[in-house]
């Protein structure tokens, strides 16, 4: 049984003000794990104002003093990797082979790559007369979500900590074992004092603390559309900036060419990693009307071949994270058969032989429309819908047709065509023939997907003001 009941706050394990616990399950058992203690106003106040006193000495460290601590945080996380995947199976479920391959790793490449970028990032831009400046926005509020826990938290400290920036984390309360593990890793790479904080609890407190603190200049939130707009409406009287990565309900467009039974199979397999608990999932397959039974048996037969079961054995899907996400997908599911969309395989109820856990048939549906609700909804788990498509130009209508706009995707074999599709799809992050991993590239989306961008470069930008300072060189005289 884990406990977690003490905060981190200016370089020190503090006690909440006021004790109040949550029970920790694991979606695998059902069982009670660990606790955590939940915080409250005056915990976020202390731990904002442990940054903001950091701030005035950590926003102005050069360089390299910023280099060599992000070397020590990655050393010190790798020293905890067996540790961190332990933890992400635990407390959301992922397979034991998912969190070692992608879940832990993925926070080791947002250090490596926030490193690699500061070496030659351009803080200044001469312009004769004129310098412009890039300078740390000050005190950021990090609000993470369940279902890739070290990602989230990793991509926002990076380069928070990369730029001189100071935080305060509430890591979810779904989740919360491997954020505890995180602020352990900072305590012990040595990161300043006040630079990075803890506070663990609830969005309707402790988030809506952190997003409406008069002290926290900038907010960086993933989760939920509907989640993302109570943060933004906190943070609106203080007018602090807010960047934020919500929902998505990504089109996946597969062309009518040899390639199609190839990119079928490639869809249904991006679809279901994860327990389908991603936010770029996937989830609308688009094929051509005339192809639909094809496409019908191509995914059944992919879909039959993942496996279902204990995160610690050799299953590729474990349980999606609680009892909440499990009576929500099994409801939608049902809503699709009641729709009327074709059930090519899986459907409610647990998959045969589990009778504890929270797990989900892989389940996909052929010859839905875009106005069903499986299609218009995120689901959130591993179901899989299939729409026809008469022309590419109403693919690519179709495939806009949502209030998201986080991912999308295109399967083709020829790659001209795909790069012409893929440039009219009203999405931040575009993928063609599975092409991926680029930690790099900004993740992001448009519409009610969110706003501002994640990863490599980008994600510095979401860290730094600009000021202009005028007359920084004086004009030349007129020969």
């Amino acid at each position: 049984m884990r406990e977690y009941l003490k905060f981190y706050i200016d370089g020190k394990w503090v006690e909440p003000t006021e004790l109040k616990t949550l029970d920790v399950e694991n979606p695998a058992t059902e069982q009670v794990v660990g606790q955590i203690a939940l915080g409250n106003a005056t915990d976020v106040d202390k731990a904002v104002k442990a940054a903001r006193k950091a701030f005035a000495t950590w926003s102005q460290t050069s360089r390299e003093e910023r280099l060599e601590v992000l070397g020590r945080i990655l050393a010190e996380y790798q020293k905890r990797f067996g540790d961190l995947a332990t933890a992400v199976t635990e407390e959301m479920g992922a397979p034991s082979s998912l969190a070692q391959r992608a879940q832990v790793p993925i926070g080791m490449g947002h250090l490596a790559t926030a490193a690699e970028i500061l070496k030659t990032f351009k803080f200044e831009d001469d312009r004769g007369p004129t310098m412009i400046v890039k300078e740390p926005i000050g005190v950021c509020a990090f609000i993470t979500p369940w279902n890739w826990p070290l990602n989230q938290i990793v991509c926002k400290v990076a380069p928070a900590i990369a730029t001189g920036c100071t935080m305060v984390l509430k890591p979810s309360e779904v989740a919360p074992f491997s954020g505890y593990i995180f602020a352990e890793i900072m305590h012990a790479a040595g990161v300043p004092a006040g630079v990075f904080n803890l506070v663990n609890g609830d969005g309707p407190t402790v988030g809506a603390a952190m997003a409406s603190h008069p002290d926290v200049d900038m907010v960086s939130f993933t989760g939920s559309t509907r989640a993302g707009i109570e943060v933004a409406k906190a943070a609106a009287p203080t007018v602090k900036r807010v960047a934020q990565e919500l929902g998505g309900k990504s089109p996946n467009i597969v062309l009518d060419d040899d390639a199609f039974a190839k990119g079928v199979g490639r869809g249904v397999a991006a679809m279901m990693p994860n327990s389908g608990q991603s936010c770029n999932a996937p989830s609308r397959m688009l094929v051509p009307s005339k192809r639909m039974d094809e496409a019908i048996t191509v995914a059944r037969e992919a879909a039959s071949q993942v496996t279902v079961g204990d995160p610690n054995g050799n299953s590729q899907l474990g349980p999606v994270v609680n009892k909440t996400q499990f009576d929500k997908i099994q409801k939608l599911i049902q809503k699709g058969i009641d729709e009327g969309a074709t059930l090519v395989i899986g459907g409610v109820g647990r998959p045969e032989g589990l009778d504890k856990g929270y797990y989900v048939k892989p389940t996909v549906f052929a010859n839905v429309t875009n106005d069903m609700t499986i299609a218009r909804e995120e689901i959130f788990g591993p179901v899989l819908s299939i729409l026809g498509y008469e022309t590419l130009d109403q693919a690519i209508d179709i495939g806009n047709d949502t209030e998201y706009g986080l991912a999308a995707y295109v399967q083709a074999g020829d790659l001209e065509k795909a790069r012409k599709v893929a440039s009219r799809l009203r999405a931040g992050q575009v993928s063609i023939n599975g092409g991926g991993g680029d930690l790099t590239a900004p993740f992001g989306g448009y519409k009610m997907s969110g706003n501002g961008r994640e990863w490599g470069d980008y994600a510095f930008h979401e860290f730094l003001e600009t000021k202009a300072v005028l007359g920084y060189a004086p004009k030349q005289a007129a020969e």
